[in-house]
């Protein structure tokens, strides 16, 4: 009954505002649906545009529908522009719930009063989101030093809540996949699965704060961000305590401008970090919007990125980062060719695919950018193009690869509003020229070599016996030539048994013919 209910709501939402008609005007073969449809548009008028009205229909759904608008405005390979574009404007305007209710959680997680995990708790939350919400607190460590923190606490209920919607989500999906090419394309089912891992990995807490972990890990040479401690003690699936970081949200920019930051500088050090979490550790921060990074005022890290939730990361092969980075090389040479290659030897692309006309609509998509200054040419636009050519070409693109794009808009669109002059591929080329050189060149060899070291230095004491005993054995073709040879022998030996066999069967058959013929006379 109550998922009647609510799918009886999202069916009147999707009416009031006008949804219905995005799918019905993308079905050009289907008139008498359209036509059976008309009523519903009685006394209806759309003025806004499309995106804006799907934004505000999943803001009116509620939290779980407004986090799967965020991860469907990351599928810019999917959606037209101005859809992608609304949909990322979808905010987590989600009031908190009783703090009454995060104290039973974290007492239900420790197994004791919360008194005796922590010295200090603020009961007003700091922060609240669709699946979590944040309180700051005060807890002695390990050694007994008092540590400033920030509890994070999921929302109660929400796998039941959440598993509903999914199975609604794909029941939508299913219908918007059978009505149409178009829906087809949008790949429906695929967006909702990817919508449901990225879900249910943020519902475990653990595996943020690993995530959070591993990043604080990688940053700790690079002294431009700063990431909070994990305290490893007081986390649960439920529960992420973490250390305390002050810091100004980087969206206040006069703020930090009366703060005498470097605002010039800030944006170049955000590119900067990106590149080095890509390029150096294959491991980023995939959430990058303004509402998770702040900027520390405090006089020993003044002027340094504070990074903030880390329940969305990518990773990236080494067949990913050299894919990226030829790409990006190749397409600032206007390369064209050398895109299409790529494009082909990465293996997304059908092998059948003629690679000149590959070359000659990339061509048309990078070209236009090239009448205009390198700083005003926007990487994350250029890596857009480049999938949604893809896709003509039937390329499956790969998820880690999506990510990569939307935090690159993300980044790219908060680096120029930091700083218009900002020349996104000028702070990137170094990244990318150094990245290539230790790939392509002695470098490469050499970490190789060194890596492998500890297994050469096993193998080589035992080389001249395993030498000897290869020597000593029979060369590989003739032991394949005698397996041969037996295999023809025991053949032989079975077809004479069933010839003799069937001979002997005959005969005996003959036999008793004469037999009984002697005795009959």
């Amino acid at each position: 009954m109550k998922q009647f209910l609510r799918g009886a709501t999202i069916l009147w939402v999707v009416l009031r505002f006008g949804l219905d008609s995005l799918v019905l005007d993308s079905l050009p073969h289907r008139l008498w649906l359209r036509q059976l449809a008309r009523p519903l548009s009685l006394g209806r008028r759309f003025d806004a545009p499309r995106g804006q009205r799907l934004r505000q229909a999943l803001e009116c759904l509620g939290p779980i529908f407004v986090k799967f608008g965020q991860v469907l405005s990351t599928r810019r390979d999917l959606l037209p522009a101005d859809i992608a574009d609304e949909l990322a404007r979808l905010q987590d305007r989600v009031p908190p719930f009783d703090p009454e209710i995060a104290v039973a959680t974290i007492e239900r997680a420790f197994r004791r009063p919360l008194e005796q995990v922590f010295t200090r708790f603020e009961r007003t939350p700091v922060a609240s989101a669709s699946i979590a919400q944040v309180h700051f607190a005060t807890l002695r460590d390990r050694q007994g030093v008092e540590r400033e923190v920030a509890v994070k606490v999921l929302r109660p209920g929400m796998l039941p809540v959440i598993e509903k919607d999914l199975s609604l989500l794909r029941l939508m999906a299913g219908w918007v996949e059978s009505l149409s090419a178009d829906g087809r394309r949008l790949k429906p089912r695929e967006v909702v699965a990817e919508f449901d891992n990225y879900l249910h990995d943020e519902l475990d807490l653990v595996r943020e704060a690993a995530n959070a972990a591993q990043l604080r890990r990688n940053m700790q040479g690079l002294d431009l961000v700063l990431v909070p401690e994990i305290f490893w003690d007081f986390c649960r699936p439920e529960v992420m305590v973490m250390q305390r970081m002050n810091g100004v949200p980087i969206s206040q920019v006069e703020r930090l401008r009366e703060a005498r930051v470097d605002i010039p500088k800030l944006a170049r050090d955000g590119v900067t970090i990106f590149f080095t979490q890509v390029f150096r550790d294959g491991f980023f921060h995939a959430d990058m919007h303004p509402g998770n990074i702040q900027v520390s005022l405090e006089p020993e890290t003044f002027g340094r990125y504070i990074s903030l939730d880390f329940g969305i990361v990518g990773t990236l092969t080494e067949s990913d980062k050299e894919y990226l980075a030829q790409n990006f090389v190749a397409f600032f040479r206007r390369d064209y060719k050398r895109v299409a290659e790529l494009h082909i030897e990465s293996g997304w692309v059908p092998p059948e695919t003629r690679a000149n006309d590959l070359e000659s609509a990339i061509r048309a998509v990078c070209e236009p950018y090239f009448d205009r200054p390198l700083k005003e040419i926007s990487l994350g636009l250029v890596l857009m193009r480049l999938f949604q050519t893809s896709r003509r070409f039937h390329v499956e693109i790969q998820p880690q690869l999506v990510l990569l794009q939307k935090t690159l808009l993300n980044i790219e669109g908060l680096g120029r509003e930091l700083d218009p002059e900002l020349d996104l591929w000028n702070s990137a080329k170094p990244f990318l020229e150094k990245w290539m050189r230790e790939q392509m060149g002695p470098q490469r060899l050499w970490r190789e070599l060194r890596a492998e070291a500890p297994r050469y230095a096993k193998l080589l004491p035992e080389l001249p016996r395993l030498v000897h005993g290869v020597l000593r054995q029979r060369p590989p073709e003739q032991l394949v030539l005698r397996e041969l040879l037996d295999a023809q022998k025991r053949t032989n030996r079975l077809l004479q048994s069933i010839i003799y066999g069937g001979l002997g069967f005959v005969l005996g058959l003959l036999c008793m013919q004469f037999f009984m013929r002697v005795r009959v006379f």
